[in-house]
């Protein structure tokens, strides 16, 4: 089977790798129908977070299931299913939680190891072993349309990650939402936030292609400046009081600055960034009662939910992939991404 490798800084080959097989009767076994570039997958590709030897990355992937362990009953050959950026056991107190990103056994997720120590290589690739697939993977009723393809893939991170971010905020109906960072996962915010009846959601985009889908997912304002000037026209906006909640979806210091400079005193920042450079201004929420909260979010505890909402025809979070590459083309969906020249890139057999 084909699997992306990332070998060094821009430089991700797809090469040769032997097919996974079962390892536990708790294993599935899944053929990738779609898989994605993720915009945290550019910290390595650009050094930032360096590998020290060639691995195979990618974190998000939907697919049919090819064959599953003897302890496996929650999905079966033939099904299509949804796995969130990490695996979890399903059983342990932080699973039980909610909080299954910090599953005991669930390790890196994939790219890394599991609780036992066996090795589950990024999905960027043809086929993936599934470790607790009956706590991991969510199936559909059917496979879907092809046109709900993307939507299903969305869900596997960004969707989840987006709705993470304003759950962990508090966004409450009628309220005014600002969203720092207009990548796939602060469009997904944007989405989030509307979803959940905010009364004005404010996306921060200097990009039109982007603020085009900020506003199909409902946004009602767009602000183009940043720094002391964003903030300022945030205040503007609010009749100089601020923002009730503000989505930090991007994990720079510069983000961190502007989400804590757009929130009213009392308000909530939630962020769901992986933080690089990052300060909290602790004085600063002292003083004037701002909330942080968030993290990396917890993609299986959501993905029912999310799942039928697609479903439904509720949400469409499939509209931030704006290119679609067979993986034979990784490198150039690296390029894409890498340059800013896909919001997000779907990877197709």
């Amino acid at each position: 089977m084909r699997a992306t490798i990332l070998h060094a800084p821009g430089d991700v080959r797809l090469e040769e790798v032997p097919d996974p097989t079962l390892v536990r009767p708790t294993d599935a076994i899944v053929r990738v129908t779609a898989s994605c570039v993720c915009g945290s997958d550019l910290w390595p590709y650009r050094g930032i977070n360096p590998v020290d030897k060639p691995r195979r990355i990618g974190h998000e992937f939907v697919g049919i299931v090819e064959d599953v362990g003897d302890e496996v009953t929650s999905v079966r050959p033939g099904q299509f299913v949804i796995a969130p950026f990490r695996f979890s056991c399903g059983r342990c107190a932080h699973c039980r939680n909610g909080v299954q990103t910090s599953c005991v056994l669930g390790g890196d997720g994939w790219g890394g190891r599991d609780g036992d120590g066996e090795w589950t290589p990024g999905c960027q690739g043809d086929v993936m072993r599934v470790p607790y697939a009956d706590a991991t993977l969510v199936a559909t009723p059917e496979v879907p349309d092809e046109e709900l393809l993307p939507s299903m893939l969305a869900l596997s991170d960004v969707m989840a990650t987006g709705w993470h971010c304003a759950v962990s905020a508090g966004v409450q109906e009628g309220e005014t939402v600002v969203v720092v960072g207009d990548g796939a996962v602060g469009l997904s915010a944007v989405l989030s936030a509307a979803r959940m009846g905010a009364g004005r959601v404010v996306a921060m985009s200097r990009h039109e292609p982007r603020q085009d889908i900020a506003r199909r997912f409902g946004a009602t304002d767009v602000v183009a400046e940043r720094g002391e000037e964003g903030a300022e026209r945030i205040l503007e906006l609010t009749d100089g009081v601020g923002a009730d909640r503000v989505l930090e979806c991007v994990g720079t210091g510069e983000s961190m600055t502007q989400a804590f400079d757009s929130a009213r005193p009392g308000g909530t920042v939630g962020f769901v960034g992986v933080p690089h450079g990052v300060e909290v201004p602790v004085r600063r929420m002292f003083r004037h009662n701002v909330a942080l909260a968030g993290g990396v979010a917890p993609v299986r505890h959501y993905l029912e939910q999310l799942r039928d909402d697609v479903l439904a025809g509720e949400i469409e979070p499939g509209l931030v992939f704006d290119l679609t590459l067979p993986l034979a083309e990784v490198a150039e969906a690296y390029r894409a991404m890498d340059e800013r020249r896909a919001i997000k890139v779907m990877l197709t057999p």
